[in-house]
């Protein structure tokens, strides 16, 4: 497969890979801003403007946008993190400049309307009322908020109500003006296109943008000194754990490492949590966990639905085996098995044309270029035993450790105690 890169003049980059074995191509537009851009008053508005880009533009109302996309048997979609927000489509391949069309003439000559905005902030209600409903989606929320108290990256990334009807169509509409620009933009597609063809389209299609500058962010600030636990009580059947570990930012040499002492705690059923706690003591259904990383900073996070009965048991479990991991570490025969897994997962997940391209745009957005597949797993077959442990003993401490309960429970005390190594 070919991976392409071109900057055109504008500062916009091009990105695609080449994959001639595959049907489809998926393309997306990808901005280099989100949540965390958002000053405290702003909170939603990149996800707000995700939404307002749907409601139509100079050529095409809401209806068409859909249309023109389904209508070739495609798909359009898009999301908003922290740090970016992708526009993007799926189709077969040799109709990947309707899709380009379709998301650049969103992208650039979105309309705004008035009525759309006032519309909209309702439906943004609506969906994080679903997410409310969900106490899986609670826990990662009052985690957030724990873990970066009075900072972008401890808001919700749909906003509040509050803020949500603080936010008028001016606003939103300078936001978008000042970063949906070249430099702060970039075009990745996968699938079987040309990358000439798919430049000179782009080139064509953004030669009024805006040049801009790349969004700035808030550095995050870290000022824990200790375990820190917040506790939301909700009626519900089980007791939702979030687990957060602050750890390390996405060019710390450490993430590596990182990545695979991950797949060793809970990223799998053959992982050392879900084992200890689903398999051994029948104390949860789900446990997993992930690497979240951002410029400047990052986390892991672990999260579970136990028994509010045995919640007790299943916290001192945990502690146990986070202690057992940073005092006595992994050995050979666990790296292995960890280096297999992610090395395996991450072929799989290339296998896809809307996996590659998010992969690529997701690269492109956190560090500025584009590693090659074969490079990452290379470098990921280097790490040691000893860096493993020696990042387990880093960031396996209770002053890095913050954990969210939504639980029925009420009276435990000193839960901090469960996060004391």
């Amino acid at each position: 497969m070919n991976q392409q890169t071109t900057r055109l003049k504008n500062g916009l980059q091009v990105v695609s890979v080449r994959m001639p074995h595959a049907a489809s191509v998926c393309l997306g537009v990808w901005c280099g801003v989100g949540s965390r851009h958002e000053q405290s008053a702003e909170n939603g508005t990149a996800h707000f403007i995700e939404h307002l880009l749907f409601k139509g533009t100079g050529k095409r109302d809401a209806k068409a946008i859909v249309a023109d996309v389904e209508g070739i048997g495609g798909y359009l979609n898009a999301y908003t993190s922290e740090d970016h927000t992708c526009y993007y489509a799926r189709a077969r391949a040799d109709r990947w400049r309707v899709l380009l069309d379709v998301l650049l003439d969103m992208y650039c000559g979105a309309s705004i309307p008035a009525v759309e905005v006032r519309r909209e902030r309702e439906v943004i209600k609506e969906e994080r009322a679903m997410y409310l409903d969900d106490p899986h989606h609670v826990g990662l929320e009052v985690l957030g908020c724990a873990m970066w108290p009075d900072h972008p990256l401890g808001r919700p990334i749909e906003g509040t109500d509050t803020s949500l009807d603080g936010l008028r169509r001016a606003a939103l509409t300078r936001f978008w003006k000042k970063h949906y620009t070249a430099a702060n933009t970039c075009v990745v597609a996968a699938g079987n296109l040309s990358h000439s063809a798919l430049v000179s389209a782009t080139r064509l299609a953004t030669n009024g943008m805006a040049i801009g500058e790349p969004a700035f962010c808030e550095a995050a600030v870290h000022r824990q000194t200790g375990p820190v636990v917040a506790v939301e009580h909700k009626d519900v059947d089980q007791t939702q754990v979030a687990l957060g570990i602050r750890t390390a930012g996405r060019d710390d040499p450490r993430r590596f490492a990182l990545r695979l002492l991950n797949a060793v705690l809970a990223e799998n059923m053959s992982s050392r949590l879900y084992q200890v706690l689903r398999e051994r003591h029948g104390l949860a259904y789900s446990v997993s966990s992930c690497v979240n990383t951002f410029s400047d900073t990052g986390d892991v996070t672990i999260t579970a639905g136990v028994d509010s009965e045995r919640l007790p048991k299943a916290l001192e479990l945990l502690r146990s085996e986070l202690r057992r991991l940073s005092d006595r570490g992994i050995d050979e025969g666990e790296l292995r098995q960890a280096r297999d897994y992610v090395v395996g997962q991450f072929d799989l997940h290339l296998e896809g044309t809307e996996n590659y391209m998010t992969w690529l745009g997701e690269g492109l957005m956190s560090t500025g270029t584009t590693a090659s597949p074969t490079a990452l797993k290379q470098r990921i077959r280097r790490v040691t035993v000893e860096q493993v442990n020696a990042v387990a003993r880093d960031f396996l401490r209770s002053e890095r450790m913050t954990m969210a309960l939504v639980t029925p429970r009420k009276g435990d005390r000193d839960l901090e105690r469960y996060l004391r190594l």
